[in-house]
């Protein structure tokens, strides 16, 4: 049998895509398509908002030309799949000619001719509505907002509003063509969305009020620091048709995706222990350390550590207890240690405690190391008894990493999906529920 591989985006499948699988398919008996990942797209130079991987591997499968379907992780992978597959042929589009010839050494490599007149680029040109988004407040992780958003097609950052005018209107000189608001009413009415990043207790008027006026909300974690407030406003965004999307950039980092896929499908065994911890040494005068302002390391950082644990281990645990130090009202350290039927996990968080950021996944076959800075991963091991069988895996972590947040709220806007597989709501809610259990002082011990 002969086994012929091609690899591609497939983002707005066409018929110009449809052509190539036919003309690869002719190759041989057996084709594989590889659908390369979301993060692939970095490369060239804008991140692709209109179909995320999932939904290009079902388009793929539609067509009812592939085999077998991969997706396409990262460099260097063609070789191993070549390997793996014992693929006979290499094929893809002719605009590549001769990037791929090094491949010649594994199998016989065929550039195929591409359909003339269109394309993925000239699809998403002609029918790219753009959103227009407002910020509203304009302090440090603000500015960032802007730069990552212009590396993401589909969006455009056009009005910002902030209670301190002078602060909105200095933000707005670093930026072409940007609406200073006086009003939050204002700024609801210039924009299809907006991005909040005022401090913590002001989140929920600024998300309800933003909800009411028909805005699609990107809301900086965390996003409330009440479960019930959570669930209210999940439940008002899908009554009023918007989308309403904690902004948690390690939830959308390609590389954390990747590992957390690796472990959901078996490749340490069992998971019986997450060992996760985050710090900072700040200065005491600063705002995380006002009781008055929801100052402290859980409200901070917490929603962070607590990601890898609801994302692999759920959220229905038996228990959370909660130890914290204490100093002036806020906590500077706390751990927390979860209860599950069958496994444990721990988390520590410390705006005045420096501990190791680091990330392991224990399980029964193996386990994942990720070292610090684990919240923002390029890298990972899998690390086994015999250690001939570890294995390392690197990525690139681009800018502050906030596109990939913005490019995944894009997406969702656009193809009307009111939860992100990446952050699901009820893993939000939860997490708002251990930010109201911290507060109401349940299962929390004082160290």
């Amino acid at each position: 049998m002969k086994k012929v591989i091609t690899y591609g985006t497939y983002d707005l499948l066409h018929q110009g895509h449809i052509n190539l699988l036919k003309r690869a398919k002719a190759l041989g008996d057996y084709l594989i398509v590889g659908v390369t990942n979301d993060n692939f797209d970095r490369n060239r130079g804008k991140l692709n908002v209109r179909n995320n991987v999932l939904e290009r591997v079902e388009a793929v499968r539609a067509t009812g030309l592939a085999d077998k379907i991969i997706i396409e992780d990262y460099v260097g992978q063609k070789i191993d799949d070549i390997q793996k597959y014992d693929v006979d042929i290499f094929a893809i589009g002719s605009d590549w000619e001769g990037k791929f010839d090094y491949l010649n050494e594994f199998c016989k490599v065929v550039y195929l001719p591409r359909t003339e007149g269109i394309s993925s680029t000239m699809l998403r040109e002609e029918s790219q509505e753009i959103v227009k988004v407002g910020i509203i407040g304009c302090g440090r992780v603000a500015r960032r907002f802007p730069s990552e958003a212009n590396i993401v097609s589909g969006v455009c950052v056009s009005a910002v509003y902030d209670c301190d005018k002078l602060q909105s209107e200095n933000f707005a000189k670093d930026y072409k063509d940007v609406k200073v608001c006086g009003t939050l009413r204002e700024l609801f009415e210039s924009v299809d969305a907006v991005y909040i990043a005022t401090p913590h207790l002001a989140h929920y008027e600024n998300i309800k009020m933003a909800l009411m006026a028909q805005n699609h909300v990107l809301c900086e974690t965390p996003m409330v620091l009440d479960g019930g407030q959570a669930k209210e406003l999940y439940k008002l965004a899908e009554s009023q048709g918007v989308i309403l999307m904690e902004a948690n950039k390690t939830a959308h980092c390609p590389a954390f995706n990747h590992l957390m896929v690796m472990i959901k499908s078996g490749l340490i065994g069992d998971v019986v222990d997450i060992d996760v911890s985050l710090s900072q040494l700040l200065d005491k005068n600063g705002r995380e350390f006002d009781p008055n302002q929801a100052g402290g390391a859980l409200y901070e950082q917490g929603s962070y550590p607590l990601l890898p644990i609801f994302k692999l281990m759920g959220v229905n645990y038996e228990k959370l207890e909660l130890y914290s130090r204490m100093e002036n009202g806020v906590d500077v350290y706390t751990r927390g240690v979860f209860h599950y039927p069958k496994s444990i996990c721990s988390f520590k968080v410390g705006l005045g405690v420096k501990t190791e950021g680091s990330l392991v996944i224990s399980g029964t076959k193996g386990y994942a190391y990720v070292p610090a800075p684990w919240w923002k991963t390029d890298y990972f091991e899998l690390r086994y008894e015999n250690q001939n069988d570890n294995k390392k895996f690197f990525y690139k972590w681009d800018g502050f990493g906030l596109r990939y947040e913005i490019q995944e709220f894009i997406s969702c806007i656009v193809n009307q999906r009111f939860s992100s597989s990446r952050l699901r709501r009820r893993e939000s809610i939860q997490m708002a529920y251990v930010m109201e259990q911290f507060s109401k002082k349940t299962e929390r011990f004082e160290i």
